[in-house]
């Protein structure tokens, strides 16, 4: 017959063993949920000579299919040659309709047309099928009626052209009325089911740390959207309205400059976090 203290140690043993196992298991789930990494975007196309040094910080990069906000011409409109062999992923963009746009009606012509016209530049700018393209809401708040049905059948004109949908929206609660809405959140809770990937900004210090470039960055879902895919945590230049918290890890004049490109080129831009490398899956 074994000894009592013999059984009792083995069994000991085995609990610590299965105990490690279980930690080193835990310790990799977290390790997986929390990796994410570090992007940028912004309006003009930095120049070739500059992907390099971004490429040293940036897994990703803003693409515009269209005009950007506020300009007349798109700089990045044949670039994805160059930056793909520069080893970028994709954040991949299409520029869409304020409100006063969509006032009268006509708001779902004009996102079938928008959606159509997504769905092509991105086939001409060599982009495979099932890319997200994300459509850049840059009004924030509780969607009206005009802008929802512009953003659902703006989606359904996407999925339709062989593309995945996604929208680029307001990650901060605003206050309409007596209460708080968060725009990622509206536009998800009123989907009906639709499969939309969230790209959120949140500028606010905290959650946002500003105008930084962590080895290891935030989660999309620390932003405050827990769906986030991705976070746009800082942005040039510094919206005071927002980001009043957060100026120190800014530039004096306001923007956030990137590492490892000459500061006399002033080369501001915006900062993200993603749950990918490529969180477009453009390439």
């Amino acid at each position: 017959m074994v000894p009592r203290i013999k059984i009792l140690s083995v069994l000991a043993l085995c609990i610590l063993v299965l105990a490690w196992f279980r930690s080193q298991h835990w310790v990799s789930a977290q390790s997986l949920e929390t990796t994410a990494y570090l992007g940028f975007d912004r309006n003009d196309y930095p120049g070739d000579d500059n992907l390099k040094p971004l490429r040293k910080t940036f897994s990703y990069a803003g693409y515009w299919l269209n005009n950007p906000p506020g300009e007349t011409t798109n700089t990045w409109r044949g670039k994805r040659a160059a930056l793909e062999p520069a080893g970028f992923g994709y954040l991949v963009l299409f520029n869409g309709r304020l409100d006063k746009a969509l006032k009268g009606g006509g708001a779902q012509r004009l996102a079938r047309l928008d959606g159509e016209n997504a769905s092509a530049a991105a086939r001409v700018e060599g982009f495979p099928a099932r890319t997200i393209i994300f459509l850049d809401i840059e009004e924030g708040g509780r969607m009206l009626p005009e802008q929802k049905d512009y953003i659902y059948t703006w989606v359904d004109a996407v999925t339709r052209g062989g593309f995945r949908a996604g929208v680029y929206c307001s990650g901060i609660p605003a206050q309409v009325g007596k209460s708080t809405v968060v725009t990622a959140q509206d536009i998800r809770e009123n989907a009906q089911g639709r499969d939309i990937a969230y790209w959120i900004t949140n500028d606010a210090c905290p959650p946002s740390p500003g105008c930084v470039f962590p080895k290891a960055p935030p989660h999309p879902g620390d932003g405050g959207v827990a769906f986030a895919r991705v976070w746009q945590f800082a942005q040039s230049p510094r919206r005071k309205d927002f980001a009043a918290h957060c100026p120190a890890t800014y530039n004096p004049d306001g923007n956030c400059y990137p590492p490892e490109v000459d500061p006399k080129l002033r080369l501001h831009l915006d900062v993200n976090t993603a749950d990918a490398s490529d969180p477009s899956a453009g390439r």
